[in-house]
């Protein structure tokens, strides 16, 4: 069972990164053309910027569920890695709790902010509900509280980079 949950994580996990991967690229694309209207044709599209904000709320969300089971998330390891056994164990959980109650509140509140502009539309865009742009909080907290729960269930608490790992990081 556990090893189905960590399969589905990954497979979540790759979703969320397809998705910011396309929001990063739509984004590139747009903000261009925004430009190229703007200055060249002297006719500005109103569209490219509402948009590059809209898909890059989508793309901090899901980039930073990612981040987060990768570990690459900020974090002060100095206390845990003074710790040993089980005070380090107990330091790891509850670090996991407080990120499990931060993404739960997330996903409370973040639901709430969407029902309550969900009857709203985007000024520039009024087929589309001004609840889209907040979207992304509750499905990232649910998205992160997953993968809390996978974190807790296989104990891997912290994660130990090797050298080669971080090799290619340039400190300079």
């Amino acid at each position: 069972m556990k090893a189905q949950y960590v399969r589905a994580m990954d497979h979540l996990q790759r979703l969320c990164l397809i998705i910011a991967g396309v929001c990063l690229v739509v984004i590139t694309l747009i903000v261009p053309w925004g430009v190229f209207t703007r200055y060249v044709l002297n006719s500005a599209a109103s569209w490219p910027e509402p948009l590059a904000v809209l898909l890059m709320i989508w793309f901090s969300f899901m980039s930073a569920a990612v981040c987060y089971r990768e570990y690459l998330h900020i974090g002060v390891q100095i206390i845990p890695a003074m710790l040993k056994g089980d005070a380090r164990i107990a330091c790891g959980w509850l670090i996991e709790l407080c990120m499990a109650g931060t993404s739960v509140f997330m996903l409370w509140y973040g639901t709430k902010i969407v029902q309550a502009f969900w009857f709203q539309s985007i000024a520039d865009f009024p087929i589309v509900s001004t609840g889209i742009s907040y979207l992304p909080v509750p499905i990232g907290g649910a998205i992160v509280t997953l993968f809390v729960i996978e974190r807790l269930w296989t104990g891997k608490l912290f994660q130990e980079h090797t050298a080669e790992e971080l090799s290619h990081v340039s400190t300079e």
